[in-house]
């Protein structure tokens, strides 16, 4: 599940952010800044890092808004701003031929697939479920905000908005692989 480290920097965000949200910036800056770091120095190439150089340019542009403006009232839709993000990253990198999610599946797989039809197509078809899974929770999270349901609401909703996409990502390879294996009898 190494696809969930790449989570960290935006979960230190909702986790901090009830302290301020200028904090759950800085908190989620900073996390996805050492952890970019820490990935460039273990080797690994920055076309594999798609999805971390984009938390980390959007928390350097939310850090200052948050700053310049603290009581700005975008404040209250910090969620769907992050998944709104996130989901336009998602989708370029799809739109691109560059699924966010090759990058941390050539972590785990080895090189000899990397080129296949099928490794390709398995992460077109996660980053798109992921892409899609975050536009709906942005959504969602848009709609329970301006409603003013708070976060007995909202957390349920990101929970799901990022569970149920783990939970595709981790089946959805086997599944495909068992299927390919099949077919080659």
């Amino acid at each position: 599940m190494n696809y969930v480290r790449s989570f960290i920097p935006w979960i230190a965000y909702a986790v901090v952010s009830t302290a301020g949200w200028q904090w759950g910036a800085v908190a989620g800056l900073l996390t996805g800044a050492v952890l970019l770091i820490q990935d460039r120095k273990a080797g690994a190439a920055a076309d594999s890092l798609i999805l971390e150089h984009s938390t980390v340019g959007y928390f350097v542009a939310l850090t200052a808004l948050a700053f310049a403006f603290p009581h700005s009232g975008l404040q209250h839709y910090g969620g769907a701003m992050a998944l709104t993000w996130l989901a336009l990253t998602a989708w370029a990198t799809v739109a691109a031929g560059r699924p966010f999610t090759t990058g941390i599946a050539k972590r785990q797989a080895p090189p000899a697939v990397w080129d296949t039809p099928v490794f390709r197509r398995i992460n077109v078809v996660i980053t798109s479920v992921w892409a899609g899974a975050f536009t709906v929770t942005a959504a969602a999270l848009a709609a329970v905000s301006a409603a003013g349901l708070g976060s007995a609401v909202s957390t349920p909703v990101q929970v799901a908005g990022f569970v149920l996409p783990a939970v595709f990502t981790a089946r959805y390879p086997e599944r495909v692989r068992a299927r390919f294996m099949q077919a080659a009898r």
